[in-house]
């Protein structure tokens, strides 16, 4: 009689208990991950009473799979749009959250007697929230139209990248067991280089290549390229020294930019979801009671601090970034719980053997118990905003609003920052990408040319493909951003102003002279004075190729093309960071998506008998029907069941108009073939083509004036009958470019 293999039974019975108790979890409503770490504790060792698991080192492997599969679908949720999108209240919220929390993991790390490493990465779990059980807590108690849920999920996205940053440093730093600051800048450079080189690479072939490919390819036929492709970046990753983890997100987020994103990411939520499931179960064995009975001081503590901590540091970063009191704190009570990358940073230290051994069965523990306060410290953070605004100064109160106000004004904004920010960026990713193919060039091609063309012709034939594949990028390097708008206002604005643009594209000039000069005394081993003559002309004839222009031009067009995406997703319509300086209320102002439930009584009315601006002080921005879009639509338009609506206003004007129509908030994502549309404010110049004009004679279908203010005082919706004067600071949704109607 053939016995079953172990692998076979074990994962029965995982699969078994953990079915059973994720069923009862969610009858107590509560997060399914805290049921899977539940049943790996009842398989584990030390729960010796039911079946378990008896070789613990099979299903290691499976979980080191599941950490893959699991980066790799919050990858295919992350996507640079998305990035952008969330703006710099994120960015800054989240650096803060995670600079706070490492160094409030670390002094506690250090003070229970663990080991730097150990504290170090003690520090990196607990500065890491949950998305999941986050965004479960929102839609359980119907946040999700609220104005600070968007940003604190803008956060978490923010949050995962520095994540995947963050296994990297830890690494580095677990390899060399002390703190050497050269190879740990070194790493980061080398990393960085990773990411914008991949990035780009892959954002450039992968949409197109999804593209051709997608009338031969079935759900089955996709889910195998995915998961391959997964697989060959997670092989790159690891060859190039990073982690498997890092691979894996990479991969997701450059399919997340693909026409075949949404998609990809149905057909692999159920292979994620057994292996993450699998992941979470080996969590759960690592738990042993008598650890937790042990170190049952130091949990308490750490629970604390993660409950103050987050809180604190989350409603300062948030404060940081110009956001209201309110949902500063709002935010800051959302984030108070280790999420499951701390899993992910806990089982990276466990491998690699530099961490104490009791330190995961305590943050495990930590997790639990800041899982299950997660949603009660939500609804506490309407008191605690109470109790604040009751007993803050005044003086401060009125600081804190003018600094949001400050933060949130683009009226400013400055030609030289908008035009070195536009130029160091590009710049940057191409002299990265030029960088990283010459050292693949004379690690990988060049050796394998010589050693089967030696002599002159293995160099000839060298030097025309590196030339071929660089001189682009070299051409676009140099006229990058030469010919923008904001260039051409500073070089006609002031005199002055040439001498500091001449200077940029003379550094710009430079650097390509460089990289040639390196290239050609590789190749030909000639002197460096003859080098930097040869580079020089090569750079002259570069400018005015207008081959290279054209092809420079086309490789720049598919890039934007496929970054920008035809098929774009739905957060483009939903940034919730509102651009406005003044009046609170206005301030407030954000976009809510919401689908047309097909009972819905509203179902088939047109939108001027609804009056959603004169009832619900909301504006339509956008109805999503299928694969068309109606981009501010107008009174006659109807609405239609399963019609998808985007409208701006506040939280309680939003969830009025919902609760009117019936309606349910869209959580997935939804296809967006046009521009994206945003909520910015103008300050009307004495040129500007709105001066003495009514609203009533703005015949446009780009923008909706959301409102006015003149002399500090608001009008919001402004009648058809408004005059617009110089100086009035107007308020406008609409899509990008939209401002130029009106300057």
């Amino acid at each position: 009689m053939s016995e079953l293999a172990p692998l076979i039974s074990d994962l029965g019975t995982i699969l078994i208990v953990a079915g059973c108790v994720t069923i009862l979890f969610k009858w107590l409503k509560q997060p399914v991950i805290l049921g899977y770490i539940v049943a790996g504790f009842i398989t584990g060792p030390s729960v010796s009473f039911l079946p378990n698991v008896t070789d613990t080192a099979n299903i290691k492997i499976w979980a080191d799979i599941g950490v893959i599969f699991l980066l790799f679908a919050m990858g295919l949720e992350f996507s640079f749009r998305k990035l952008l999108n969330v703006g710099l209240s994120a960015v800054i919220a989240t650096l803060t959250i995670v600079a706070g929390m490492m160094f409030l993991g670390y002094t506690a790390g250090n003070a229970m007697g663990f080991t730097h490493i150990t504290s170090l990465f003690l520090g990196g779990m607990l500065s890491m929230s949950s998305t999941a059980i986050v965004f479960k807590a929102f839609n359980d108690m119907n946040l999700l139209q609220q104005k600070f849920t968007g940003i604190v999920l803008g956060i978490l996205v923010v949050e995962d990248l520095v994540g995947v940053v963050m296994l990297v440093v830890l690494s580095t730093l677990a390899a060399s067991q002390h703190f050497e600051g050269t190879a740990l800048l070194g790493s980061l450079f080398k990393l960085i280089g990773f990411l914008i080189f991949w990035s780009a690479l892959g954002i450039y072939l992968l949409p197109t290549f999804m593209k051709k490919i997608r009338q031969y390819i079935s759900d089955e036929i996709l889910l195998i390229v995915s998961l391959g492709l997964c697989l060959l970046m997670v092989r790159i990753a690891v060859g190039a020294g990073f982690s498997s983890a890092l691979g894996a997100f990479v991969m997701g987020s450059l399919l997340a930019e693909t026409i075949e994103s949404e998609k990809i990411s149905r057909v692999v939520q159920p292979v994620k979801d057994l292996f993450a499931a699998i992941f979470f179960v080996s969590v759960g064995m690592m738990i042993d009671p008598h650890v937790i009975a042990e170190y049952i001081i130091p949990i308490i503590i750490l629970t604390l601090l993660v409950l103050a901590g987050q809180t604190f540091f989350g409603t300062i970063g948030i404060l940081l970034s110009g956001q209201s009191l309110k949902v500063a704190v709002q935010s800051g009570f959302s984030l108070t719980q280790v999420g499951e990358f701390s899993f992910i940073i806990a089982s990276l230290g466990v491998s690699l053997k530099v961490t104490d051994s009791n330190l995961y069965p305590i943050i495990v523990a930590v997790s639990v118990i800041t899982t299950f306060f997660t949603p009660y410290m939500i609804r506490l953070s309407g008191p605690a905003y109470n109790l604040l605004e009751k007993h803050i100064p005044q003086g401060l109160d009125q600081l804190l609003a003018k600094y949001a106000a400050g933060t949130m004004s683009d009226r400013h904004q400055n030609d030289w920052n908008k035009l070195l920010k536009s130029m160091f960026i590009g710049v940057t990713v191409y002299l990265t990408i030029c960088i990283v193919f010459i050292a693949l060039f004379f690690s990988q091609i060049y050796p394998f040319i010589q050693e089967r063309l030696p002599g002159i012709y293995g160099t000839a034939l060298g030097t025309a493909i590196i030339f071929s594949v660089v001189s682009p990028l070299l051409w676009a390097i140099i006229t990058k951003k030469n010919h923008s708008p904001e260039f051409q206002k500073l070089w006609n604005d002031n005199r002055f102003n040439r001498g500091a643009l001449v200077s940029l594209i003379l550094v710009k000039v430079l650097f390509c002279i460089a990289i040639l000069m390196s290239l050609v005394v590789r190749l030909f081993n000639v002197a460096s004075g003859a080098a930097l003559i040869v580079a020089a002309a090569i750079v002259i004839s570069f400018y005015f190729s207008k081959r290279l222009r054209k092809q420079s031009l086309m490789i720049e067009e598919r890039f934007n093309q496929n970054f920008m995406g035809q098929e774009d997703t739905q957060e483009k319509m939903n940034q919730t960071k509102s651009l406005f300086d003044g009046a609170d209320q206005l301030a407030n102002l954000h976009t809510a998506d919401f689908t047309v439930s097909p009972d819905s009584c509203s179902a088939g009315s047109m939108l001027k008998k609804i009056a959603p601006r004169t009832r619900f002080r909301i504006n339509i921005i956008s109805i999503t029907r299928g694969e068309n879009q109606i981009d501010l639509p107008e009174g006659n338009e109807s609405i239609y069941p399963y019609d998808k609506i985007t409208a701006v206003g506040t939280d309680e004007d939003l969830k009025r108009f919902g609760q009117e129509l019936d309606t349910r908030r869209e959580t997935g994502k939804n296809p967006d073939k046009r521009l994206p549309m945003g909520i910015r404010n103008i300050c009307l110049e004495t040129t500007s083509k709105l001066n003495n004009k009514r609203l009533s004679d703005i015949k446009t279908k780009a923008f909706i004036v959301l409102g006015l203010e003149r002399d500090k005082q608001i009008t919001m919706n402004p009648g058809p009958d408004t005059l617009f004067q110089a100086g009035d600071i107007i308020w406008i949704v609409g899509k990008k470019g939209a401002e130029q109607e009106i300057i």
